[in-house]
């Protein structure tokens, strides 16, 4: 019988899979040591059951050992504050190996057995001077792992322009592709500064309502269209698939006719208005 499979939340916003061979009664919120890369790790239990069942697995899970004690979050806090203090050490490294690299994150693990420099750089990077120098000092397996700027707002958190926390933060697993076609599809204004997100590239929800706008739109003329109506030539303006509506200009005048979908008559002469 395969055991019970629970979602565990590290530092940064990383969550990993766990089997819970033991059966240990554990609960979202809990505080667990797992399995880890050659040692052990903490972290906080955010789904059990069949919630995880529907989320996808990637890679094998390791293994839930044992619930974490007060001991065992007091060493918790005093990682994050040797974490603090590496993040500075780590800057003045970079800064001294004249190195093109932005220091994001840095994370120990529960054991220390590891401790994870995250950067970002617009180039390939070599830092393995800057690795001898860091193992030397700290005396530990030194992890400099670059990531990419959704990476990035993904570890660091913060709040969207919708007023909630990060989509990339919560509930999204992976990043698709975007694309200002995207944005189009939804008659959009194409304004940067509107459609970019925390992490400077657009918005993941872009990709959401994409499927939906794309069904929607087979049922309309497509945009600057020219249609033989029964009151003439029309140019479609806009369409309001919300509310089933088609804008039309006619020749000569100043401002769009809404009409409603289902009462338009006509046939198609163009997909855009002549040069």
């Amino acid at each position: 019988m395969t055991p019970e499979i629970l979602e565990v939340q590290f530092k940064g916003n990383k969550k990993e899979h766990y089997f819970n061979p033991k059966n240990i009664k554990v609960k979202p919120g809990d505080y667990v040591i797992v399995e880890a890369d050659k040692g052990i790790d903490l972290g906080c239990v955010t789904k059990i059951g069949r919630l995880v069942a529907l989320s996808e697995i990637r890679s094998e899970p390791k293994n839930l050992i044992r619930k974490a004690g007060k001991e065992d979050l007091k060493h918790l806090e005093e990682n994050r504050k040797k974490e603090a203090l590496a993040f500075i050490v780590g800057r003045e490294k970079i800064k001294k190996h004249n190195l093109n690299m932005k220091l994001v994150d840095v994370e120990y693990q529960y054991d220390q057995n590891k401790l994870t420099f995250y950067f970002t750089s617009d180039r390939r990077v070599d830092f393995r001077e800057l690795v001898k120098d860091l193992a030397a000092k700290y005396r530990t397996r030194i992890e400099l792992r670059q990531i990419g700027v959704r990476d990035e707002a993904r570890r660091l958190g913060g709040l969207g322009v919708c007023g909630l926390p990060l989509c990339c933060t919560t509930f999204m697993k992976h990043f698709d592709p975007i694309s200002t076609q995207m944005a189009k599809e939804q008659n959009l204004p194409l304004n940067t500064c509107k459609l970019t997100g925390t992490c400077g590239r657009l918005k993941c929800c872009l990709a959401f309502e994409k499927d939906f706008y794309e069904q929607s739109q087979k049922n309309f003329p497509p945009l600057d269209a020219i249609l033989q109506t029964e009151r003439g030539k029309a140019k479609v303006e806009k369409i309001d698939i919300f509310h089933d509506t088609v804008y039309l200009r006619y020749n000569n005048d100043e401002a769009p006719e809404p009409v409603r979908l289902d009462e338009i008559k006509y046939s198609q002469i163009s997909d855009k208005t002549p040069a």
